[in-house]
């Protein structure tokens, strides 16, 4: 039988097995955005925006793409992004995400909207965890939520601020399809769902110095689509900034996050640490944001596609594929590690569609 390496030497081929192993329902939610999709769109689109200043001669004969997140070694600047329902895509699910991760020398950030239970996730892990917190109650919940978590070992703590209401994904809307309704386990003791909805539309920055006060972990606001915001997250004491548009899932027309990167590093300027998602599908990608000031970037769909071609043989084969991809660029541009990789690498070429 083909080894996983065998099978997929390219991240297309792995694509195209996961739609071939979906049904269109779980395809759709894992591959599809809000509304008209421009979001989704404007996330692959952008990358092209940017095209790299190469140099030559620079002995690229020794590349090092081990960075830290936190304080974490990470052995290439890639994590794999939380999201939810992924036992949809496969039996394994947040198990299997976690086990490749840790496979690759990664991080993988965990959902509140699993099936799993955060302390099943960190003993199958063979790796650091953080967790996304969807904060759907009381502080009382989300404290009990919190000790939980920490003390099952996970590495940080992600508050989720993009999703005030469910966006809406109309290719699960024209299928009847509601993926939060297909049996996940409810061991987050969630309160009504009307509740819970008015719970996270509330949020407020006072909020995040609640939770700056409750947990020892480091903080990441997940979800920043603006300058002034990444701003306020230093303020209030943010340990990581979190670039996201929720993968063109929530509002339609958001801020490509690869277009705000070089702006909110900028506006940080080193008091916090800066990863981001959105479009993130090679490892040309990944260079370019961290050529525009990006500690680490965190792959979604693209993982999501390598759970469900090949559980967690094929989420570590998406990471090992982008992990060369992001060699070949870096030797190709003259860059010998990815941390001292800086904005003179990128020029930025058309703001046009």
């Amino acid at each position: 039988m083909a080894t996983v390496q065998e099978r997929f030497v390219t991240l297309n081929e792995i694509r195209r097995a996961a739609r071939a192993n979906l049904s269109p329902e779980a395809w759709d939610y894992a591959s599809g955005g809000a509304e008209t999709e421009t979001a989704l769109r404007r996330n692959r689109r952008a990358m092209s925006h940017y095209v790299f200043v190469p140099r030559v001669l620079r002995d690229v004969s020794q590349l090092d793409t081990t960075t830290t997140f936190l304080g974490l070694p990470l052995a290439m600047p890639i994590m794999i992004a939380p999201m939810g329902s992924m036992f949809l895509l496969h039996p394994d699910g947040d198990l299997a995400l976690a086990r490749a991760a840790g496979q690759m020398g990664t991080i993988y950030w965990l959902s509140t909207m699993t099936r799993w239970e955060p302390e099943e996730v960190a003993a199958a892990a063979t790796g650091p965890l953080i967790f996304q917190l969807y904060w759907r109650g009381d502080h009382a919940w989300a404290e009990a939520l919190i000790r939980r978590i920490e003390a099952a070992g996970f590495r940080g703590l992600a508050l989720t601020v993009d999703v005030p209401m469910y966006g809406r994904r109309e290719r699960d809307l024209e299928k009847r399809y509601d993926p939060r309704g297909q049996g996940s386990r409810r061991w987050q003791n969630f309160p009504p769902a009307e509740e819970g909805d008015r719970r996270i539309a509330s949020l407020t920055w006072a909020d995040v110095n609640w939770l700056k006060r409750t947990t020892r972990l480091p903080l990441i606001v997940k979800g920043i689509q603006s300058v002034e915001d990444a701003r306020l997250c230093v303020e209030h004491g943010v340990d990581c900034v979190y670039i996201s548009n929720h993968g063109g899932r929530q509002l339609d027309y958001a801020p490509a996050p690869i277009e705000l990167v070089a702006d909110i590093a900028a506006a940080v300027a080193g008091r916090a640490e800066i990863v981001v998602d959105g479009g993130f599908q090679r490892g040309t990608d990944i260079l370019k944001a961290l050529a525009l000031g990006a500690r680490a970037v965190c792959i979604g769909k693209a993982a999501a596609w390598g759970l469900a071609a090949a559980g967690a043989e094929g989420a570590a084969r998406v990471l090992e594929l982008l992990h060369l991809e992001l060699r070949i660029a870096m030797a190709n541009t003259g860059q010998t590690s990815v941390r001292t990789v800086g904005p003179e690498l990128v020029r930025r070429v058309c703001a046009c569609e």
